[in-house]
């Protein structure tokens, strides 16, 4: 068994840290989600005025 067929643990990567482009996606998923969110809760907001 050679080690690339090793399972990848988090120390392997980066000392259990994640990744740099992990962590902005996540982030940048999450303002959008929160953006989106809003963005629905202003439209039945305004609607429901009506």
């Amino acid at each position: 068994m050679s080690d690339k067929s090793a399972a990848v643990t988090g120390e392997e990567r980066g000392g259990g840290r994640f990744p740099k482009g992990l962590v902005l996606r996540l982030f940048a998923y999450l303002i959008a989600g929160h953006l989106f969110a809003g963005f629905l809760y202003l439209l039945f907001a305004l609607g429901g005025q009506n």
